[in-house]
């Protein structure tokens, strides 16, 4: 057996053992949900009688303004019945969800410290069988559909651990850890791909700087697809704490609020859509060195201008249009679907000039 061979075959083994970490990790993360979701379940129980209370505050605070007469709502304006309404809601919600700036605090919780240590420990065998791949190959390890999954798998987690740095994300940790796995799982088993050559088209440059960007931008979308999944669900949560009803679903409780989750998932698709938008003229550049021309209407060349365009109508409806909210979800959910189907549906089933990617 070569040397080229047997990291081949090293590359393998760690990536299946990077699969099992993560799928611990995975295991850990959703536990710490669990276990905290009884607890908070059984202090929403004793304090219904706050909440409903804390609820009528806020729709009385809503209607009373609404019930001012004309001469005084002039004289305070809109702008001051919404801040009313946000800050009775705010107390209203007050205790029933996490810390809107996503602080860590004191707060004892054994199985979030140990998924995070596994899912690094994860990472680290993650990265040692890229690497191997790398070096097998003696070539950049994404020329081929196995190994952009198992590389666009290890951005995503590197991008989640690198978040945790400065933000409490670990409420997110059993959407990134799935995520993964299901990556990990369909490179390994929908697209076994042995170590081999690149096709004469992708020996350039362009394919380390293009193929890297569209990499960091996919990390970056599949970790705000998971917060906007996160959004919707914490948004009816909130809508049923407001109304006087039991919340339900006390894991989120660790979750912040739907509208943190939307600010923090906007600022990560603005980086995402400032990497797919190099990504898009990377890949012009190369088409014209590779094919002698910008653009040919192909398969993938139009599902990446469509993601594109998803994700610009989504900083543009939200910046300028005020579509903020579940609509605003929808959007980014809407835009990582077409991610999903442009790295999976365009690459098996449409025929064109990038069909040659070990497919």
């Amino acid at each position: 057996m070569t040397v080229n061979e047997t990291l081949g075959a090293w590359s393998d083994l760690f990536m299946l053992l990077a699969a099992m970490t993560y799928l611990v990790a995975f295991v850990a993360f959703a536990w710490d949900l669990a276990s905290h979701s009884k607890t908070l379940r059984g202090a929403e129980a004793t304090g219904e009688r706050e909440l409903v209370g804390a609820a009528a505050g806020a729709s009385g605070a809503a209607s009373g303004d609404a019930a001012e007469p004309a001469d005084s709502r002039a004289g305070h304006g809109a702008g001051h019945r919404g801040r009313g309404y946000r800050t009775s809601a705010r107390s209203a919600l007050a205790g029933h969800v996490a810390d809107e700036e996503m602080r860590y605090t004191g707060e004892r919780r054994p199985a979030a410290r140990v998924a995070v240590a596994v899912m690094v420990l994860g990472f680290a065998v993650h990265t040692a069988a890229v690497l191997s791949r790398a070096f097998a190959a003696g070539r950049v390890p994404w020329g081929n559909m196995y190994e952009f999954c198992t590389t666009g798998a290890l951005v995503v987690a590197g991008v989640f651990l690198l978040a945790l740095l400065g933000r409490d994300l670990r409420f997110v940790g059993s959407l990134v850890t799935g995520l993964v796995v299901i990556m990990l799982c369909a490179a390994t088993i929908g697209f076994p791909t042995p170590v081999g050559p690149l096709q004469p088209a992708l020996q350039s440059w362009w394919l380390v700087i293009h193929v890297s960007i569209a990499v960091a931008a996919s990390g970056v979308f599949t970790i705000t697809f998971a917060m906007a999944v996160l959004q919707l669900l914490q948004a009816r949560r909130e809508r049923a704490i407001l109304s006087g009803g039991r919340p339900g679903m006390g894991f989120l409780a660790m979750v912040p609020s739907s509208q943190a989750l939307e600010n923090l998932s906007f600022r990560l698709n603005t980086v995402g859509f400032a990497f797919w938008t190099f990504t898009l003229a990377a890949g012009a550049i190369w088409a014209e060195q590779a094919w002698g021309r910008y653009w040919g209407w192909d398969t993938k060349e139009v599902w990446t201008f469509v993601i594109w365009v998803v994700y610009a109508a989504y900083m543009h409806a939200r910046a300028t249009r005020g579509w903020t909210g579940n609509r605003s979800a929808w959007l980014s959910i809407v835009g990582y679907l077409c991610v999903l189907f442009n790295f999976t549906v365009v690459n098996t089933v449409f025929a064109g000039l990038h069909s040659y990617a070990g497919v």
